[in-house]
């Protein structure tokens, strides 16, 4: 009996330890050069078994990486993780309205904004840390560089770069957690419908417009919320730009001791009207901040009057625990 007992404990160790690669693997590397496992992403994220129970890291050597990249729903607990934003830098440049390769899964013959992403985030309980995502097709419209559908999605010291539709936040109820990270774009260059807590990230304008476009759902408590960020424009010429307006109609963003500088306007928010299928927005969204400081919010008594200005007891509801649902991503 004592032998039986060995034995099975003995291969139960053996199948707990396995790796979580098709190759029994914890880590994997991606390098250009060849010094690494694999020379695309894709090719890493492939080789991880579908449904993994423990962390795949795959460690993206210094290079510009002209891919498309996609983690798939089957391919949870996956890392990529970079040398630094300024060194592994990932990029394609797709747009809305660009003739697809072929046909898309639903047939349509030109890319949507939808499918435009330069990664997708498809799968649970991944990380993204210290690179760039960058769509680089330039001022063509909406033009995604990360578009994200998982939940507990966590993104650390990144660069996510584009124009207009630069993070696309998909999913109602899913939750992703921004730390460290440099969101750049010109129209609602953050927007979706997932609860997002940012933190300590920079924010850059590069055009008049819109910040943030959310979609959140009525079922949702938080949309985004922002805590200790710092909102900056690309130039002197990027001077009228609202924090949100709402994509539809509970739309839900709030700054929280946030420094803003000139090129916020004194009115803080749009309603977004003439939106024939959702009309008056303003009057089910909520949109509120507490402690802006900086040039741009040196006056919030001009802020619109359908938004909110919390109090400092108000600020227990916006806990990073509550918010993100007693997920904690460190």
């Amino acid at each position: 009996m004592r032998s039986i007992l060995l034995t099975l404990f003995v291969s139960f160790i053996a199948i707990a330890g396995r790796g979580q690669t098709i190759d029994n693997r914890f880590e994997l590397t991606v390098a250009q050069d060849g010094s690494g496992d694999f020379t695309t992403i894709q090719a890493a994220v492939n080789q991880v078994r579908d449904h993994a129970e423990k962390r795949v890291i795959i460690h993206i050597k210094a290079g510009i990486y002209n891919e498309k990249v996609v983690i798939p729903s089957f391919k949870r607990n996956i890392t990529l993780k970079g040398e630094g934003a300024a060194k592994t830098i990932i990029q394609f440049d797709d747009y809305s309205g660009k003739p697809f390769r072929g046909i898309d899964v639903t047939g349509d013959s030109k890319y949507s904004t939808y499918t435009s992403y330069t990664v997708l985030v498809d799968a649970n309980d991944c990380t993204l840390a210290d690179l760039t995502i960058a769509n680089t097709a330039g001022r063509v419209g909406q033009a995604v560089a990360l578009h994200t559908e998982g939940d507990r999605l966590v993104v650390r010291n990144c660069h996510i770069l584009g124009n207009q539709d630069t993070l696309y936040l998909a999913k109602a109820g899913t939750r992703n957690f921004f730390e460290n990270c440099f969101i750049s774009g010109t129209t609602d260059f953050i927007f979706g419908a997932a609860t997002v807590y940012f933190l300590h990230c920079h924010i850059e304008s590069l055009s008049n417009s819109y910040i943030t476009a959310a979609s959140t759902t009525a079922e949702d408590r938080y949309g985004f919320v922002f805590e200790s960020c710092q909102l900056t424009a690309k130039d002197k010429q990027v001077n009228k730009v609202y924090l949100g307006r709402p994509w539809r109609p509970f739309a839900k963003t709030v700054f929280l001791n946030s420094e803003m500088d000139v090129h916020i306007t004194p009115e803080g928010w749009h309603p977004w009207p003439g939106d024939k299928n959702f009309p008056d927005k303003e009057k089910t969204a909520f949109y509120a901040e507490y402690g802006s400081r900086g040039s741009g919010a040196k006056d919030l008594s001009k802020r619109v009057a359908w938004s909110h200005k919390l109090k400092k007891s108000d600020l227990k509801k916006y806990s990073q625990e509550k918010v993100l649902n007693g997920w904690n991503p460190l």
